[in-house]
């Protein structure tokens, strides 16, 4: 990839999806790289048919996204993480631009998606029906051209498959947000990024690790405390299961710093000699966080008065 080329870019999702509109915040320009599911889209990373992979870690509302934790760790040789990015969601209510309002009495979308707009469904009496993702439910509206249907997807969706926006912001909670990581290859060379946004002011680097630890009384405790003592701020703390090990788990971390500063590597070091398992998946800068600005003013959505 040349200084003049896009970077490709592949995502979990379809065309219009929120990971693709992620992708096209992040880097400007880019050529993305749609995938059926999560594995599919850490492959084409790997296997080089793209540069760059975004893929979604965690809702403020739903909370983390599993698959994404367990294929970090079993690419953590292969995939290094180089950025991460907070999206604000906002759903909308799409239908065929022929249809009318009155007579829609159902809306598809991803099961999550719809749980975020549960209220607003309820309200106006539309029953929520699962359908895929929030992308693929709008195509699915354009292609199918049934009438009474509804979509809950993003502006950029109603874009891409020429749906009509009967409403927009119909989430339940205005402070819906997606964390996004930005992954690469772990051979490539460690440069800049060709990323459109500066990390947002003031936020520090982050490391993102995985660790494990005896199963025994304290050992949890003990690992924690070597952070502590290093002067590191864990900003998150996540188990999932040891699948080869029933009942025993993997703990995924963040913290504040760079594991290439002498001061967070001793810190990192000392958790390392209270652990059976230690991985660093990364670090990397913070490019845009939830309520920071961006140095241009409020992000997107939210208010000049700090409300959303």
């Amino acid at each position: 990839m040349s200084a003049a080329t896009p970077p490709r870019v592949s995502y979990q999702g379809e065309h219009g999806a929120y990971s693709e509109e992620a992708a096209l915040t992040i880097f400007g320009e880019a050529e993305t790289l749609p995938c059926p599911t999560f594995a599919d889209a850490f492959d084409a990373l790997v296997a080089g048919d793209a540069d760059f992979a975004t893929v979604p870690v965690e809702n403020s509302q739903a909370g983390s996204i599993n698959d994404t934790y367990d294929l970090l760790l079993a690419h953590r040789e292969a995939l290094t993480i180089r950025g991460e990015f907070d999206l604000h969601v906002h759903h909308c209510l799409l239908a065929l631009p022929e249809d009318d309002p009155a007579t829609i009495r159902v809306a598809l979308s991803h099961p999550q998606a719809l749980a975020q707009c549960r209220g607003y469904l309820r309200a106006r009496g539309l029953a929520a029906v699962v359908s895929g993702d929030t992308a693929g439910s709008a195509r699915l509206i354009r292609e199918e051209g049934i009438p009474g249907r509804a979509a809950v997807a993003g502006r950029r969706a109603a874009e891409f498959y020429g749906l009509r926006i009967l409403a927009e912001d119909i989430e339940d909670n205005p402070h819906n947000y997606t964390k996004f990581l930005v992954l690469a290859r772990a051979d490539r060379p460690v440069e800049p990024p060709p990323f459109a946004l500066a990390p947002a002011p003031g936020r520090p680097t982050k490391t993102a690790l995985v660790f494990a630890v005896h199963n025994r009384p304290g050992t949890l405790y003990a690992a924690l405390g070597a952070l502590a003592r290093g002067g590191l701020n864990l900003t998150k703390i996540e188990s999932r299961p040891a699948r080869e090990r029933p009942w025993e788990y993997y703990f995924y971390a963040d913290v504040e710093g760079d594991a290439a500063e002498p001061g967070c590597r001793a810190a990192l070091d000392a958790l390392a000699a209270e652990c059976t398992f230690l991985a660093i998946l990364g670090s990397y800068p913070v490019l845009r966080a939830a309520g920071a600005s961006d140095g241009r003013g409020p992000l997107p959505g939210i208010k000049a008065t700090g409300g959303a």
